[in-house]
């Protein structure tokens, strides 16, 4: 299974100013990008407050959410309510097919699949902002060698940079 972390960050390294900050900041060539990269994949997966902030399932892909809260359940074919940890997910993920997944955040997500190594790729946009303060990539340590792969602009002011993660 191919997995894909892809974040869009201010200049300073944030990903939002803080756990409810609606992601209205990036781009239109920024999004574009993030649907063309998780309906390439098929599958999503985030955390329960990003899919809270997002409000909704997008088409084409499916969604999974981690979430530490029973109760919720899905009444969608393409998306699914999981406790299970990371590794678990992709074998599930797996099972039915896919070979291909993005980890879409937020940041205590993003941590729990780069400490379990199961990152293969870092897909940052780098947009055109700065918040001084809020949430990084990662909200706990982890440690990643990276390799760059390519660079682009994305528009006149945003650029994406892929990495690929050295195991």
């Amino acid at each position: 299974m191919h997995v894909s972390l892809m974040v869009a960050i201010t200049i300073d390294g944030k990903i939002a100013r803080d756990s409810d900050h609606y992601p209205d900041w990036t781009g239109k060539a920024d999004k574009k990008l993030y649907v063309e990269i998780t309906k390439k994949a098929g599958v999503m997966i985030m955390g329960s407050k990003t899919f809270d902030i997002i409000g909704r399932v997008l088409p084409g892909r499916k969604t999974v959410v981690m979430t530490r809260n029973p109760d919720r359940i899905s009444d969608q074919d393409n998306l699914e309510f999981t406790s299970m940890p990371p590794d678990k997910i992709l074998a599930h993920l797996a099972a039915q097919g896919f070979d291909e997944a993005v980890v879409v955040g937020g940041a205590k997500i993003n941590g729990l699949f780069a400490k379990q190594a199961l990152i293969d790729e870092l897909i940052v946009t780098i947009s055109p902002y700065a918040f001084g303060s809020g949430l990084s990539i990662f909200s706990d340590i982890v440690d990643l060698k990276l390799a760059l792969k390519k660079v682009w602009q994305l528009d006149e002011n945003t650029i994406c940079v892929r990495y690929r993660v050295i195991h």
